[in-house]
């Protein structure tokens, strides 16, 4: 069983049905939220990089709770999923206050 795969693409699954379904902030058609993406990913790389490497890690992913695709520098494919919706998720909700701060 891949848990943490399922979980990563359930969390990704779930955030995107909450923008399009449900909140429709119009978060994926700005800019900035594209900007603090590539930033995120500019820490997370080497961060997620040097606590996964495969030759000295300090997290340790059991083989049987994840896909085993690894990119780059071992970084388990399922906490890019993980970090996406995690940070999207904030920022939705976040979006979503503002918005509804500004009606009342």
């Amino acid at each position: 069983m891949v848990e943490y795969s399922l979980a990563a693409m359930t969390a990704v699954v779930v955030v995107l049905s909450l923008e399009f379904w449900l909140l429709r902030t119009g978060l994926f058609k700005r800019p900035a939220y594209w900007v603090t993406m590539a930033i995120v990913l500019g820490f997370q790389v080497p961060v997620d990089g040097w606590l996964t490497k495969l030759d000295e890690p300090i997290v340790l992913y059991a083989d049987w709770a994840i896909s085993g695709v690894r990119v780059p520098w071992d970084i388990p494919v399922e906490d890019f999923l993980y970090g996406f919706a995690m940070v999207t998720a904030v920022l939705l909700l976040w979006e979503r206050g503002r918005l509804a701060r500004e009606q009342a």
